[in-house]
């Protein structure tokens, strides 16, 4: 199997709060539409708001929608572009994330979109570990039901030490750990793991294993190549092999594009995946 027929086993979304970055946000659904694409997610758009004004949330649902894109995944409030990682286990933002659920579900709900993406929290050096835990899964169980109000999954993900030093979930095994106590916790079973392969070939861990071992697990997989976070092609990862890999493991979500285009030009970025595969 070569790399164009591996990938073309999938469907992919492309993330636009990192590719077409260079252009203003409501511009972004478009530029994906032009570049072939009918689907893609968002990191929290609106950076610390929790609550943005109904006229922000509307232009940027009539982006999506006018630009016949489906938006198939969203982050819960998280400000990724300031260093946060979640909201969800921190005492002091646990109001903002619990204000923000339902104005996110509902854009999630007008939009389409089957997947929340809610990140855990960075570990505070002033708050105990156990109840910054005890936080984030009684957050994440409100969160799942609030998911499964939609039809939605709620996912959890394992990020890279190097680049999220304070984050504590930063293996698969730890993610899906967490999966389990949210799944036990709600009876719902809506609580996924988002397999995101940059992040795992950063911590050292073989993406590959991964797959195999948490495949029942998996409700969304995201990539970029390592070690630069640029496209499939620029760095030392087998998507040949790894789209491979989730196909035999029965994986049929869509792929998310996480990554940074090489050339600082997002359009140019896709010659690794052709026109009808997108």
């Amino acid at each position: 199997m070569n790399h164009v027929t591996a990938a073309a086993q999938h469907r992919f979304t492309v993330n636009l709060s990192i590719l077409f970055g260079e252009l203003p946000l409501l511009e972004r659904p478009a530029a994906a539409a032009a570049a072939g694409f009918t689907a893609a997610e968002l990191w929290w758009p609106f950076g610390t708001d929790p609550t943005p004004d109904q006229d922000e949330l509307d232009a940027l649902a009539t982006a999506f929608e006018t630009a016949g894109v489906q938006l198939t995944g969203l982050n819960l409030l998280d400000d990724l572009a300031r260093g946060a990682r979640g909201t969800l286990s921190l005492p002091a933002e646990s109001e903002r994330f619990r204000e923000n659920l339902p104005v996110a579900v509902r854009l999630a709900e007008r939009l389409g979109t089957g997947a929340l993406n809610a990140l855990y929290g960075n570990r505070l050096p002033d708050a105990d570990p156990a109840e910054q835990d005890a936080l984030a899964l009684e957050n994440l169980a409100l969160a799942a039901h609030a998911a499964h109000g939609i039809g939605a999954v709620l996912l959890i993900e394992a990020l890279n030490s190097a680049e999220s030093p304070d984050y504590p979930l930063v293996s698969a095994q730890a993610a899906v750990d967490v999966v389990d106590k949210v799944n036990a916790a709600t009876g719902l079973g809506n609580a996924r793991f988002l397999c995101d392969l940059y992040h795992l070939a950063r911590n050292g861990e073989d993406p590959a294993a991964v797959i195999d071992r948490h495949a029942d697990r998996i409700g969304h997989v995201q990539i970029a190549d390592t070690p630069g976070r640029n496209e499939p092609g620029t760095g030392d990862l087998d998507f040949e092999d790894l789209f491979a890999r989730l196909t035999a493991a029965g994986y049929r979500g869509r792929i998310g594009l996480e990554y940074r285009p090489a050339g600082g030009v997002s359009a140019d970025s896709f010659g690794w995946l052709p026109c009808e595969l997108r």
